[in-house]
């Protein structure tokens, strides 16, 4: 009776471990994908009082020559998404896309991330829509950057602020991106 115990507890065992390790296999869901993101952020450059969207790709193939990746960009102040192309450069294992300077960027807010992989003939080879959620209000930043060149001059209009915080500094207008 103990032996048909301990052998019915074994014999579960190993078919727990098997479905397990067959949970873990590849489903190919994969197939036919040339890229997946491996990273995605808000980067809030408190030097430069700027916030950027940054994504990268990882290539799940060998990528080919000419092809472009192209990114649609929620604006958090509202209107038209901010649009970047990036050259995917086949040595290079990633691609990183980055926006142009943000405003308006409020935490916990999902912000919508579109990217177009496009081939030489600009037919889209693979679509990836994600979002992007701030972990940080934009309020965080300095009112204007702490630094005015490359060898970190500190910026004149900051004098007596080393906060970056103007009084009376005029804010951007969010009202079009809640």
């Amino acid at each position: 009776m103990l032996r048909a115990f301990s052998r019915s507890i074994i014999v579960g065992a190993v078919l727990v471990a098997a479905v397990a390790l067959g949970a873990c296999r590849d489903t190919g869901d994969d197939q036919g994908k040339l890229f997946e993101i491996s990273g995605k952020i808000f980067v809030f450059n408190y030097r430069l009082a700027r916030a950027t969207y940054v994504v990268t790709l990882r290539p799940l193939k060998p990528m080919a020559e000419g092809q472009v990746a192209v990114a649609s960009f929620q604006d958090p102040a509202g209107g038209a998404p901010l649009v970047v192309e990036q050259k995917v450069w086949p040595k290079l294992d990633k691609v990183t896309l980055e926006s142009p300077a943000l405003t308006c960027v409020v935490k916990n807010k999902p912000y919508a991330i579109a990217i177009s992989i496009k081939g030489t003939d600009g037919a889209v080879l693979q679509k990836i829509d994600t979002t992007l959620m701030s972990t940080e209000d934009q309020s965080v930043l300095p009112d204007r950057p702490l630094v005015i060149d490359q060898l970190y001059t500190a910026n004149p209009d900051l004098a007596g602020h080393p906060d970056g915080k103007l009084p009376g500094e005029p804010k951007p207008d969010c009202s079009k991106g809640s």
